[in-house]
C-alpha cells in the first residue's frame, strides 16, 4: 500500500505538457501536467499490461453533433496513446476513449510548497 503523500518532484520538474514516470515503491505511476493542472495515472494498460504512461501526449480526433460531424482536432495534450497499441485514453478522467466503459484509476495529486505530491 502506498503512503499517504509521495514527492513526485518539484514543480519546475513538470513544465506544463510534460510528463514523467516514477515509482513509489513498487508501483510507476505517471504524473502529467496537463495546462497548469496535474494528474497521475498508473503506467500499466489494462489492454495487455503495456506502459502505459510511456506513451505519447496528443489530441485526438472528434466527429460529433457539435462539429457537424465534421472531423476536428480536439483535447491537444489531454490524450494518452499507449505505446503498445495506441488505446487512448483520457488524462484527466482515465476514460479510454474506444471504449467508455474502461477507466484506468488516478491518483489523487498536490501542489505542496513547491513540491509536487502523490497519492
Amino acid at each position: 500500500m502506498m503512503p499517504d503523500e509521495n514527492v513526485a518532484g518539484n514543480v519546475e520538474d513538470f513544465p506544463v505538457g510534460s510528463h514523467k514516470v516514477i515509482k513509489i515503491g513498487k508501483r510507476e505511476i505517471g504524473v502529467f501536467n496537463v495546462d497548469g493542472a496535474f494528474y497521475a495515472l498508473p503506467n500499466i494498460c489494462p489492454h495487455q499490461v503495456g506502459p502505459l504512461c510511456q506513451g505519447k501526449v496528443s489530441g485526438t480526433l472528434v466527429a460529433n453533433k457539435d462539429t457537424n460531424w465534421k472531423r476536428t482536432w480536439d483535447r491537444e495534450g489531454e490524450i494518452l496513446a499507449c505505446p503498445w497499441h495506441r488505446l487512448e485514453f483520457n488524462i484527466k478522467t482515465g476514460e479510454c476513449l474506444a471504449y467508455p466503459e474502461v477507466k484506468i484509476r488516478s491518483y489523487n495529486v498536490k501542489i505542496e510548497e513547491g513540491k509536487v505530491k502523490v497519492w
